[in-house]
């Protein structure tokens, strides 16, 4: 098993954590890891559900929050064992993980091993399976399962935001739009009808979609409708009599999941349509006390204003539960998911100093 030091450097605990292969699926290892250095300490009541983890301190302080991330990530693409490119201020962490988003659950080890007097009770999340389906991911189960373990006042979820406060998230849904044709012998074409050529009228409505920008609560959200996926054909000489494009729609928080899935059935009507998978988003809710609150504490350190969170993110669960939340954490959300995929330690000190400072404020 990795042996992690959440009491020492944060560097080298976020490149440790980052350096533990974990694509969703296979989290077992980093949560052993976590649960490893977690359950010894005295003041964190430590918790384990699958390759979720939770520590949670019980000090009777009048407010708790959840400080939540997920601890899989994207499959790997020659980007771990982790990197480190220039020094001092410009030094840049390179490698899977590292934005998305090993560096914030790397400060939330860090803190929760360091943090044994704050002044709001805390309930450290660490859950798995957040980069599939949402019918798998660890937070959900959670929910499902001991919904008592994330009762709180206030929820921060650690994705990258580039140390801004991101309010909401976008709602994401996934559709598969059929192409019906008719089968036959690829010599003799002009008996069948090619489904995979009929697939090219849905293309063209992706091509011409005009993608909207929404304006929720102060904060404007942009969306977008996608194929993400095409399928078709049975063999080289038949004349396919299906074709399954996949279609991602991310839609503003303003819609709910049957109010975008409408908006795609429109889309491609007279197309068969299925849904497949939906989370609806979660409105900004940076005007309840708690999220102004902590957007003005983590701001006073990182500067700017609130941003919308463009991607889909757990705040939409909190929400769900009638919990404000926000997204804080190191690193550049455009560079998740890429092979490129690197944070500015700078960053990582910033999100953790400022945590630090709101929870012993």
């Amino acid at each position: 098993m990795p042996v992690l030091d959440p009491a020492g450097d944060l560097l080298t605990l976020t490149r440790a954590l980052c350096d533990i292969p974990s694509v969703s699926g296979d989290e077992a290892a980093i949560a052993d890891a976590v649960e490893a250095a977690l359950a010894p300490l005295p003041h964190l009541e430590v918790l384990r559900d699958g390759d979720a983890v939770v520590a949670r301190t019980r000090l009777g302080r009048a407010q708790r929050v959840v400080v939540a991330g997920h601890v899989d990530t994207v499959p790997i693409a020659g980007n771990v064992p982790t990197w480190l490119v220039g020094e001092g201020a410009e030094a840049q962490l390179w490698g899977r993980g590292t934005v998305d988003m090993k560096g914030g659950v790397a400060i939330q080890v860090a803190l929760a091993a360091t943090l044994t007097e704050p002044t709001r009770d805390v309930t450290w999340v660490f859950y798995d399976h957040e980069e599939v389906e949402a019918s798998l991911n660890g937070l959900g189960r959670i929910v499902r399962e001991h919904p008592d373990w994330l009762a709180c006042d206030f929820a921060v979820l650690g994705e990258p935001t580039a140390a801004g406060v991101e309010g909401g998230c976008n709602g994401t849904l996934r559709a598969e739009v059929r192409v019906a044709g008719v089968a036959a012998h690829s010599a003799r074409s002009w008996m069948g009808v090619n489904a995979i050529h009929g697939a090219g009228e849905v293309l063209r409505r992706l091509e011409e979609y005009v993608a909207a920008d929404v304006e929720v609560d102060g904060l404007v959200y942009r969306e977008g409708m996608n194929a993400v996926g095409i399928t078709g054909g049975v063999a080289g000489n038949v004349v396919p009599d299906e074709c399954v494009v996949t279609v991602n729609y991310r839609f503003a928080p303003a819609r709910s999941v049957e109010e975008a899935s409408a908006h795609v059935r429109e889309l491609f009507d007279g197309y068969d349509v299925t849904i497949t998978d939906s989370s609806g988003g979660a409105r900004p809710g940076l005007d309840h006390p708690a999220a102004a609150d902590f957007a003005a504490a983590a701001l006073a350190f990182t500067g700017g204003t609130p941003a919308p969170k463009l991607g889909w993110t757990d705040v939409a669960r909190f929400a769900e539960l009638g919990i404000p939340a926000v997204n804080f954490g190191p690193g550049d959300p455009v560079l998740a998911h890429k092979d490129d995929e690197h944070c500015p330690v700078a960053q990582l000190t910033l999100c953790h100093d400022a945590l630090r400072a709101w929870l012993t404020s």
